[in-house]
């Protein structure tokens, strides 16, 4: 993430600082474990770009047959992030291409629940 100041929904913030979150930790090697642990607290502590970057994290560093999984739970956070902005047109195109990685992905890596990932992009399309 940037080291410009940014609010809880990952957009950056100009003039007053009184809304900034602090972004996540850089790791330029993070397991699957670790990435999935660190999105799902994000997520649970309503800091869904947090847990859109953390998913990215994962893809930039994953073997390759991963990262069609990991694409997808970015998208996945992408999705989570527009609608916490009030963008839900874009929550719904993320939700959709998060749910066709998903399904496409040769491997969905452990410890990722693809079940629960399905049923949030489902109850995010509505």
């Amino acid at each position: 993430m940037s080291d410009q100041p940014r609010d809880r929904y990952g957009r950056p913030l100009r003039g007053s600082l009184d809304h900034a979150v602090e972004g996540i930790p850089e790791c330029e090697d993070i397991s699957s474990s670790q990435a999935w642990a660190q999105a799902l607290d994000y997520l649970a502590r309503d800091l869904p770009f947090h847990a859109h970057e953390s998913f990215e994290q994962r893809w930039r560093c994953c073997p390759p047959e991963e990262r069609l999984a990991w694409q997808a739970l970015a998208q996945w956070g992408a999705a989570v992030t527009q609608l916490a902005r009030g963008n839900p047109k874009g929550a719904k195109a993320n939700a959709q291409k998060s749910l066709a990685s998903l399904d496409s992905a040769p491997l969905i890596p452990a410890p990722v629940d693809a079940q629960a990932v399905r049923a949030a992009l489902a109850e995010l399309l509505g």
